[in-house]
């Protein structure tokens, strides 16, 4: 089964807004947040949901296709074909994507440095979406 699906520019687009809204709700629930610990875990499921449609908006927006599969690891091999930035894009995806199990479906919360990676690599992955000529 191939998870790639063709993708047209207003996939492309519609992607790069989701991708812009789950991160700027992420960075307004921190800076609501009274402690980083309290919402550390919403926060950083925000961050991997925008970096997520981040990265299918590149893949739509340069390649015509995006990752449609549940593994993840298929998300991160499309992304790397992404030129000229695709392989280090890829490493921020695939550390996102890394916090994702631990943010959503664990009893232990993520830890401040969780958090500031998740923040670092999610801004990378919309700041790159964001420059699409869409």
């Amino acid at each position: 089964m191939n998870p790639a699906r063709p993708a047209d520019a207003g996939y492309a687009a519609g992607r790069r807004r989701k991708s812009i809204q789950f991160l700027t709700a992420a960075e307004i629930i921190m800076e609501l947040a009274d402690d980083g610990t309290d919402i550390g875990d919403a926060y950083v499921t925000l961050c991997v949901h925008a970096g997520i449609a981040a990265a299918d908006a590149m893949c739509a927006h340069h390649l015509g296709q995006h990752n449609s599969g549940e593994n993840h690891h298929e998300a991160v091999a499309l992304l790397k074909r992404v030129h000229p930035e695709g392989r280090a894009l890829a490493t921020d995806l695939s550390q996102l994507l890394s916090l994702k199990t631990r943010a959503g479906y664990t009893h232990r919360p993520v830890t401040a440095q969780d958090r500031c990676t998740a923040g670092r690599r999610a801004e990378r992955l919309v700041d790159a979406a964001r420059s699409l000529p869409l």
